[in-house]
Formats: structure tokens, C-alpha cells, sequence
């Protein structure tokens, strides 16, 4: 549930790709703001600019001009060293293809975020059996990628994601690689994160019926915002 507390928040951002006459605007003054547990839907077509504007909210990158603030703080003006701890510290990622580490059990997977921060190895243990535990997977710890379900892959990659109790969830396209069923397995999952947990959630995706489970929707076109709706 939103708390009136703006987490995020572009002011006339600008992205530029290239130089001269070969310089691409790929988000071309872009505002808007994302409220503390709000659940918020990305889309739009492809080179719409919605991936860059998810890179920007991720700190995987940076405006051309204008500012992000994160909390209050303009992101711009942070070193990387700085950019990296807050993405270790405030940001979950998940990605449409999961990005587990193959010979590795789903208990060590969702420890590797902790192993970064240099949480002591019981700590690291009980908070992964913890988040295992909230998507569902309590008894799998020791299975590997290669032993479950896509579903079950993906549910692995959202525990990981939350381990480090981050203030929101950049989710790009979780569903992607799924089938219908387990698709509305994640988003009633996703729902659930964000409205049990408190967890702000941030998701692009192509698909109008995953786009529904959220309650705000923000269409990009042609590097600018075209229509910020709320949904309910």
C-alpha cells in the first residue's frame, strides 16, 4: 500500500545514446514520481525507452540530463562506489531469465546478495531459509536450478531478490520465460510481497494481463511518458 513517501522520482530526464548527428534520445524529458509500496507496471514497445528508464531506476545508469532522486537523493551525483552499495542495499532485481548460478543450491543462490555484504554465514543461512520460505519453496533449499520448475527457478530469483530486505523489487519481464499458470503463480506472489510485505514493486513487462495485477501502469512511447494510469 502507498505511503505518500515519494521512493523514486525522475525530473526531466534525458537519456542520449551517440554524438552528433548519430545522438539518439532514448528518454527525452521524462517526469514522474513512485510512492513507497506502490505496485507500478512499465510498458510500451520495444525502443519505447521503458528498459532505460528501468536501467536509470536500477542504478545501472545514469540521465544524460535532468536528475533521478532516490529518497530524496540525486543519484547523478553519486560516485559509482556509492551507486553499488545502494543498489546492494535498497534494490532487489529480477530478471526474466532468472540468472541462477547452475551448480549452486537454491539456499546458496538466494545467500549470495548477503555474502556481499559480508553477512557471517549463520546469518546468511537463516535469512535465505527465511525468503525460501516466503515464496513458497520451503524444503527445496538444497536443490539446484537444474532439479526445478521454471516456476520454482523463478520463485528462487524472487527470494534472493528480497533477502537483503530491500525497499523495492525491479522486476523486468519475471514472467517472460513462463507458461500461463506459472506466470499467475508470480504475479499472485509479487501481489502478495507488496502488500504483505510492504515491498515497493517496479515491473516492465510486454503483457497487458500481468500489467493488471499492479495499481498504477506508466505507457512509454518514443522516449516519453504517454499515459500514467491508475488502475485501482
Amino acid at each position: 500500500m502507498s505511503t505518500n513517501q515519494t521512493l523514486m522520482e525522475f525530473r526531466g530526464v534525458v537519456k542520449t545514446y551517440g554524438e552528433g548527428t548519430a545522438a539518439m534520445n532514448a528518454l527525452a524529458g521524462v517526469d514522474f514520481q513512485i510512492e513507497e509500496g506502490e505496485f507500478l507496471a512499465i510498458m510500451g514497445p520495444s525502443g519505447s525507452g521503458k528498459s532505460t528508464c528501468m536501467n536509470i531506476l536500477g542504478c545501472l545508469d545514469t540521465p544524460t540530463s535532468g536528475a533521478y532522486l532516490f529518497k530524496g537523493v540525486d543519484v547523478g551525483e553519486l560516485s559509482r562506489k556509492q551507486r553499488a552499495r545502494l543498489r546492494r542495499y535498497y534494490l532487489g532485481f529480477v530478471f526474466q531469465g532468472f540468472n541462477l548460478l547452475a551448480r549452486t543450491s537454491a539456499l546458496e543462490n538466494v545467500e549470495l546478495p548477503l555474502i556481499y555484504r559480508g553477512t557471517p554465514a549463520r546469518e546468511r543461512r537463516q535469512r535465505a531459509s527465511r525468503a525460501l520460505e516466503i515464496v513458497g519453496l520451503k524444503g527445496w533449499e538444497e536443490h539446484s536450478p537444474g532439479q526445478l520448475s521454471g516456476g520454482q527457478q523463478q520463485r528462487v530469483a524472487i527470494a534472493r531478490a528480497i533477502v537483503s530486505d530491500p525497499s523495492v523489487l525491479l522486476a523486468d519481464e519475471p514472467t517472460g520465460n513462463l507458461d500461463s499458470a506459472r506466470s499467475l503463480e508470480i504475479m499472485d506472489l509479487l501481489t502478495k510481497l507488496n502488500r504483505e510485505q510492504g515491498i515497493s514493486v517496479v515491473m516492465v513487462t510486454h503483457e497487458p494481463d500481468m500489467a493488471r495485477y499492479a495499481r498504477r501502469t506508466l505507457v512509454f512511447k518514443d522516449g516519453l511518458l504517454g499515459s500514467d494510469t491508475l488502475v485501482h
